[in-house]
């Protein structure tokens, strides 16, 4: 299991993570990212690759 995080000072709202993640982890609130599904993350890395700003974390607990 993975807990998702995403600073929101980082964040600068593109949505590149929204629009990547497979699994569907991420949603747009205030035009930034929130991680509303972090037990679906699979680590594929997509949006930690995709997020300009390198405001996504991702810890495996």
């Amino acid at each position: 299991m993975y807990i998702v995080t995403v600073d929101a000072e980082k964040c600068d709202g593109s949505a590149k993570c929204v629009d990547v993640c497979p699994q569907g982890v991420f949603e747009m609130e205030d035009n930034k990212s929130v991680p509303v599904n972090s037990d679906e993350c699979i680590y594929c890395e997509s949006c930690l690759s995709e997020c300009p700003t390198g405001a996504i974390t991702i810890t495996e607990v």
